[in-house]
């Protein structure tokens, strides 16, 4: 499939997602003539097979493919919210704060379950109890995948359970996101159901989906779901939204223009009654999210860190890292600065004996975009 063909079998995804989630039954005449694999291929590339799925069978179409990868929507988001009820039970008995996260909230302000495909389930805990909380983790059944490496820790549960347990929103890379959420708490709202568990106002929420994806789109990218999530989000909260207290702080967070831009692109293409066309800066950013797949692409992370510098700088800053970042890479660097030099060589060692294919990969698209 050439890129001409991956835009229009993109915008049929958007077409027949908007349908769902606006309660429209598609033009069954004009989805007659959609190409179902390339349909399917778009749509997977996107986690959106399950949505784009319930469409279809709306004006009587089926397919194999996308059945199946309704029935794994559906199953994985049960089978998560089982487990989720389980993990915050224990969080209540071992008296820690929590909060689910991005798309588990998200996902409840779709029309049905599974719509919102989801790949991991992201919940903020108090910080200063990491190790309980894999204790906690490891008693319910998961393997714990990753501890003490970033701000979040990464467990899972057979057979489709990815649970990712957040000590802060971000990490220390992305300053100024980092300093904004760096006493999160404070911005907490208690829920009443419950002891310990906590949640964002609907404004604050806002502002975090946007944050994080923010994130992802000056990464490696972000996908035509965001968009979506966007619209979602907007159509459930709009009106309860207070957009001067949102606008004051996308300025301090440093994406106003961000926010603006994804808000009114998501409104113009999910909208069922929005005519206006796209602007050429609407249609520039459209094209990155449709191009790019749910979490963006490796190659265009790399391409976003150089920005048009120098591949010896670039190559200098992965390498000579921050202390305070080193300490998160490699912990036992922690106990004293003067352990940096051989948390230097330990990087270096793990990368070349076991992530040679993520290196070559980066040498690739360095040697490509650098100067």
């Amino acid at each position: 499939m050439n890129q001409t063909e991956y835009r229009q079998a993109a915008d049929s995804v958007i077409y027949l997602a908007a349908c769902v989630v606006n309660g429209i039954l598609p033009d069954k005449q004009k989805v007659s003539e959609f190409d179902l694999q390339k349909l399917y291929k778009v749509a997977n590339d996107h986690f959106m097979t399950a949505i784009v799925c319930h469409a279809l069978e709306s004006i009587g179409i089926t397919d194999h493919q996308f059945i199946q990868a309704k029935f794994k929507s559906i199953r994985k988001n049960s089978a998560m919210e089982i487990d989720k009820q389980q993990v915050f039970e224990k969080l209540e008995q071992a008296k820690i704060w929590y909060m689910p996260l991005k798309g588990s909230v998200i996902k409840d302000l779709y029309p049905s379950i599974g719509l919102r495909q989801m790949s991991d389930f992201d919940i903020l805990f108090d910080e200063r109890y990491p190790e309980k909380v894999k204790e906690i983790m490891e008693g319910l059944g998961f393997t714990c995948e990753k501890f003490a490496q970033s701000n979040h820790d990464i467990y899972y549960k057979q057979p489709v359970s990815n649970f990712e347990m957040h000590k802060t929103l971000f990490s220390e890379l992305k300053t100024a996101m980092f300093d904004y959420y760096r006493d999160v708490h404070s911005r907490l709202i208690k829920d009443e159901q419950n002891d310990y568990g906590y949640h964002f106002s609907d404004d604050d929420m806002y502002l975090y989906i946007t944050a994080h994806e923010y994130k992802h789109y000056t990464s490696q990218g972000s996908g035509i779901r965001s968009l979506m999530d966007c619209y979602v989000y907007l159509k459930s909260k709009n009106d309860k939204l207070d957009w001067s207290y949102i606008e004051k702080q996308t300025k301090l967070l440093g994406f106003d223009d961000y926010e603006r831009s994804r808000r009114e692109l998501a409104l113009k293409v999910f909208s069922p009654d929005n005519n206006s066309p796209l602007t050429d800066a609407e249609k520039k950013m459209l094209s990155e999210h449709t191009m790019l797949g749910v979490y963006g692409t490796f190659e265009n992370g790399i391409k976003n860190q150089l920005n048009g510098g120098s591949k010896a700088s670039f190559w200098l800053r992965s390498i000579f890292i921050p202390y305070h970042v080193m300490t998160k890479s490699v912990p036992f660097t922690e106990k004293s600065i003067l352990l940096y030099p051989l948390g230097l060589f330990w990087r270096c060692f793990r990368v070349l004996f076991t992530r040679r294919k993520t290196l070559y990969y980066t040498i690739k698209a360095v040697n490509k975009y650098g100067k």
